[in-house]
């Protein structure tokens, strides 16, 4: 198959054997360090994205995307949600009544956020039925006063279902004897595990109308209610449209973003100067390839002056020098392309595997809102990883091809 003279010549000196063993291992170098750049690259972006899978599916999953509420209770909340369901990107709603307190078990006490739910309705607004480690929704039965706790409220309490803790409200009753707090006992019927400590070590669940008595409302009243929409971030243009059709009705609206918009931006901006960071350590690795190919010309002088005596013009000199170079760039960047998606593939099972073994915990839930390490491998990310190391590659060789093809073959061959 014919090829052209640059190409022929440009592979064999890829495949040569070298006069200095020394510039072979700097060769070798560029090309594992361009792959280690590619492989790190591609690694920390599917760790980025996984972050930011488990902030939308689970986080976001169980927290209100949207939310209509009123500083009163409100009495039919089905007409309330028949009119917000012609909105087109509403999905589902569901009634909700929330309070915070403390719940108290022996010697133990915790905070947590205490939401009364409907258990037929709460399933189409929320993603907590594929975290159940014991119990379901359908354990909140109205009257009985059960609650279900993430496993981490449960383990820092030391309760279990079966159990009874106390809810302590920061409503206070006045008696004779002074002013003190509200208290009522709940009975553990369920536990969850969602795997975000935000979550497991901080909400409790209780039946709606349970959730109400405790308010002092009717048991048909309720506070707010929760919208599951057909696009997560459009939430701040739904709440913003449903607050104007509502605003003669005492109701105020609040999405995601309020509460959890900081933490995804936080996401995002490191995702992108971890990126650009990495893109760096490319660009370097990259460059290494202007040292190789440096250190090459001068050791091919002498071949090049009989190339350029044989017939072959400067761009031909210089187009065998960037082939050299553009191979190696090709190889470093495939081998890393490989590596990456090896790593970014099983990442989440080598650090459980060496939490195991080393016996901690590197993502502690009291400090991030995920326990793990998760990692989401993106063709986007995979393309524009391996377009830019070759794109820096391709760069890398042009000056050093450039002074071979500025090479005088008499001056070259005068100490020959």
């Amino acid at each position: 198959m014919f090829r052209p003279l640059s190409v022929f010549i440009g592979m064999r000196y890829t495949r040569a054997k070298r006069r200095s063993h020394f510039i072979s291992f700097i060769s070798l170098t560029s090309m594992l360090g361009l792959a280690l750049g590619v492989m790190v690259m591609i690694l920390v972006l599917s760790v980025m994205n996984g972050f930011d899978r488990e902030l939308r599916t689970r986080i976001l999953g169980m927290v209100p995307q949207a939310a209509v509420q009123s500083f009163k209770p409100i009495q039919d909340w089905h007409a309330l949600a028949a009119k917000l369901g012609q909105h087109a990107h509403v999905q589902a709603v569901a009634p909700f009544v929330q309070t915070q307190g403390m719940l108290s078990h022996d010697d133990q006490v915790l905070p947590v956020m205490l939401d009364g739910i409907d258990p037929a309705e709460e399933g189409k607004v929320s993603v907590i039925d594929n975290y159940f480690r014991e119990g379901s929704l359908q354990s909140l039965k109205p009257g009985e006063f059960g609650m279900i706790l993430g496993t981490l409220a449960a383990d820092r309490l030391g309760v279990k279902v079966g159990d009874k803790v106390t809810f302590i409200s920061p409503d206070v009753v006045v008696t004779p004897a002074g002013l003190f707090p509200r208290m009522k006992r709940f009975t553990v019927v369920g536990l969850f595990n969602v795997g975000a400590g935000e979550l497991d070590a901080g909400l409790a669940l209780v039946n709606i109308s349970d959730a109400a008595r405790l308010q002092r409302w009717q048991a048909h009243e309720v506070q707010g209610l929760r919208l599951k929409l057909d696009d997560l971030f459009q939430a701040p243009k739904v709440a913003w449209e449903l607050s104007r059709e509502l605003q003669d009705q005492d109701l105020f609206t609040r999405d995601w973003t309020r509460s959890h918009g900081n933490l995804y931006r936080a996401i995002g901006m490191q995702k992108a100067m971890i990126g650009l960071l990495l893109l760096l350590i490319v660009a370097v690795a990259a460059f290494n390839i202007i040292s190789t190919l440096v250190m090459v010309v001068n050791d091919k002088r002498s071949d090049i002056a009989i190339l350029r005596t044989l017939g072959l013009t400067p761009r031909q000199i210089m187009a065998t020098f960037m082939v050299q170079g553009t191979v190696i760039g090709v190889v470093g960047t495939l081998v890393g392309a490989l590596l990456g998606i090896l790593a970014a593939l099983n990442v989440s099972a080598a650090v459980d595997w060496l939490e195991s073994l080393l016996g901690t915990r590197f993502l502690n839930e009291d400090v991030y809102f995920i326990s793990y390490l998760p990692s989401q491998l993106l063709p986007g990310d995979l393309i524009m990883v391996c377009s830019a190391a070759l794109l820096l590659s391709f760069l890398a060789t042009l000056y050093p091809a450039w002074r071979a093809a500025r090479t005088q073959p008499a001056e070259a061959l005068r100490y020959e």
